[in-house]
């Protein structure tokens, strides 16, 4: 009796979603402050059907000079996923870390190109460490059992 193989397979990379906006042009170019850069960055999963997922990554980057936007870039980079035979244990690791890391580089390159395009100066996106993400979300989902007893204590006391 032999065990089925895990599969994993990228079925197609894609920019689902891609938005700039430049408010405050043309006046922004002609401003020559060093702007502030905020990054969001999110990550969601879904199965398309049986063993196809679609993983999107989204980065949402906003460059300011003091109150006034420079420039606002949203980008949405998906994968579609093909994973089979996966412990269903790890499949959210699977999710949450191996599928962004792949799509990261993408996200990455839309956005700088984006900005670049847009008469800005390259934004290149530092390395995230997906698996701490995964790890620390995880964490954060779970109930810590210490605080459900305190809270079950608290509410015997009248």
């Amino acid at each position: 009796m032999s065990e089925q193989q895990p599969v994993f397979a990228i079925e197609k990379i894609y920019v689902k979603d891609l938005s700039l906006e430049i408010p405050n042009a043309p006046r922004i170019f002609l401003d020559r402050e060093t702007p502030e850069i905020n990054l969001q960055l999110n990550a969601q999963d879904a199965c398309i059907e049986g063993d196809i997922y679609e993983v999107l990554l989204t980065a949402t980057v906003t460059a300011r000079i003091k109150e006034k936007t420079m420039f606002l870039v949203e980008a949405h980079q998906a994968g579609i996923f093909r994973i089979r035979n996966v412990p269903g244990d790890e499949i959210g690791s699977v999710l949450g870390i191996v599928c962004p890391n792949i799509l990261f580089p993408y996200l990455r390159e839309t956005v700088s190109d984006t900005v670049t395009r847009a008469g800005f100066p390259a934004v290149i996106l530092n390395p995230v460490n997906f698996e701490a993400v995964y790890h620390q979300r995880k964490q954060q989902a779970e109930p810590k059992p210490e605080m459900s007893q305190r809270v079950s204590e608290a509410e015997g006391v009248h």
